[in-house]
């Protein structure tokens, strides 16, 4: 027989202790309302007795398990006041520690889950760093072991220095903006802007980029896609909407085909703005499209480095694009090229 509350185990010393009175009582020869009379009275006081013991027993017992799971120490009369109405005291034990040891293995993973984060992230910024670092070196070594009265040499290499010296700039300001974007120091200047202006701005200074690659940008729903278009007005951070189209639409030029294009078109979605930035280019594939979003991540890594990208741009549009309270959606398919949507409030 499993015995589950204080009080069963009570009853059952007491019937027992009962029990014997009462026997005894018989064996003396006493009358039959003196048996029952010493089965009572030893009953009530052995039950007394023995539920206050058992309670304070379990409840001494129990006192570390309790503090230990709940994180808190507490005293035996209040742990006794707690528990006061609780029968099943073992059970409702139980399921706070099946609770606890839960939200332990949870913890457990998470931190085993940000540890992996963290020395992929530190391994991932190293490796970012280190082959502009070496480069830097190895110009500057070249030109101190007599590059530098080679005039044949000597502007080229330090032409390639400054390349690699922008390229870490890049990186740690990409670095520094994604954690500010991360910790929520950054804070939004929602304002009313005009979007389609705001576009004309960034094509405006990514045009040398574009040309190198032949890329034709198209802004709006028609053919032929150009400016001018009707405003379209949006309520969200200025600044940062700038930048999420600048890393898009670089994104767009890095990854695009040659002779290909990358249109800019507005969706009207009663109150909020759908804006998608597609490109022709080389596409990404289904397993890699959950991850475009994480820090440092790339599809085609060799290529990536060559255009000079950090691996943090989609990342930083990600988080500014969610501080908008929006999301960033992709739909891509190799060799069709890519299509980037989030949306903003209308104005």
């Amino acid at each position: 027989m499993k015995i589950k509350t204080i009080k069963s185990a009570s009853y059952i010393v007491s019937s027992v202790a009962g029990a014997l009175a009462a026997g005894f009582s018989l064996l003396a020869g006493g009358a039959w309302w003196v048996v029952l009379a010493a089965l009572v009275i030893v009953f009530t006081i052995i039950y007394s007795i023995s539920d206050l013991v058992l309670r304070k027993f379990v409840i001494y017992k129990l006192k570390p398990v309790y503090q230990i799971v709940h994180s808190r120490n507490i005293k035996t009369s209040q742990l006794e006041h707690e528990l006061a109405h609780k029968e099943e005291m073992l059970d409702d034990i139980k399921v706070d520690i099946r609770a606890w040891e839960e939200h332990n293995r949870n913890e457990i993973a998470r931190l085993k889950d940000n540890e992996r984060f963290r020395k992929e992230y530190v391994g991932n910024v190293a490796h970012e760093i280190k082959t502009p670092v070496f480069n830097v070196q190895g110009y500057i070594s070249t030109l101190l072991d007599g590059g530098l009265e080679d005039p044949s040499i000597n502007r080229q290499y330090l032409e390639r220095a400054e390349k690699s010296i922008d390229r870490l700039i890049n990186i740690v300001q990409d670095l520094d903006q994604i954690s500010k974007l991360e910790s929520g120091i950054l804070k939004l200047n929602l304002e009313r802007f005009d979007i389609v202006e705001i576009v004309r701005e960034v094509i405006e200074t990514l045009e040398i980029e574009a040309e190198r690659k032949h890329i034709t940008i198209k802004v709006g729903n028609s053919p032929g896609g150009t400016f001018p278009l009707a405003p379209i007005y949006v309520v969200a951070d200025k600044h940062y909407v700038s930048q999420i189209f600048v890393n898009l639409i670089i994104n767009s030029i890095n990854y695009g085909n040659e002779d290909g294009s990358t249109r800019i078109s507005f969706v009207d979605m009663f109150d909020k703005i759908l804006v998608e930035v597609a490109d022709t280019g080389v596409g990404i594939a289904k397993d890699d499209i959950p991850r475009v979003f994480e820090r440092f991540y790339r599809t085609d890594k060799s290529r990536s480095r060559e255009q000079g990208g950090t691996g943090l741009g989609l990342a930083i549009v990600k988080h500014i694009v969610e501080a908008h309270g929006e999301t960033i959606t992709l739909r891509s398919e190799l060799g069709k090229g890519s299509t980037f949507s989030f949306s903003l409030t209308k104005a």
